[in-house]
C-alpha cells in the first residue's frame, strides 16, 4: 500500500504489485482487490483482464464490495470473461447491498 501510494516510500507501482501479490498470495482481500486493479488498468503490471478477473473473484467470494463491483462491471462488459449478465447483476447487487454507491449508480443505469 505505502509504495502504491508514495506513503513514507518513493511511489513504485512494480514494488507495490510484487508485495500486493505476497499478500494477495495469502488471502488478504484487499491485496487480491488492489492486484485486480492493477492488472485491469495496466499499473505496475501488463494489462491482463483475465488476470483482474481471477484476483477480483477471490476477493468478491470474500465478501469485497469493491470487488464485487469491479468484477461485475467485467462480466458486464466482458473484459477477461465471458460477457454474462445475469452474474454481473448478482454481483453488482451484493455490492449495492453494502452500500457500495458506485454498484447501485451502475445498476440504476443498466436494469430497467
Amino acid at each position: 500500500y505505502m509504495y502504491s501510494n508514495g506513503d513514507g516510500v518513493l511511489l513504485n507501482m512494480t514494488k507495490a504489485a510484487e508485495w500486493y501479490q505476497k499478500a494477495a498470495d495469502q488471502g488478504d482481500a484487499w491485496a487480491q482487490h488492489n492486484l485486480g486493479f492493477m492488472y485491469d488498468i495496466g499499473d505496475g503490471v501488463s494489462v491482463d483482464q483475465r488476470k483482474a478477473a481471477e484476483w477480483y473473484q477471490k476477493a468478491a467470494d470474500q465478501g469485497l464490495a469493491n470487488a464485487q463491483f469491479n468484477l461485475g462491471v467485467l462480466y458486464y462488459l466482458g473484459e477477461g470473461v465471458e460477457i454474462n449478465k445475469r452474474k454481473a447483476v448478482e454481483l453488482l447487487t451484493k455490492a449495492a447491498d453494502q452500500g457500495d454507491s458506485e454498484a447501485i449508480s451502475f445498476l440504476e443505469q443498466i436494469v430497467d
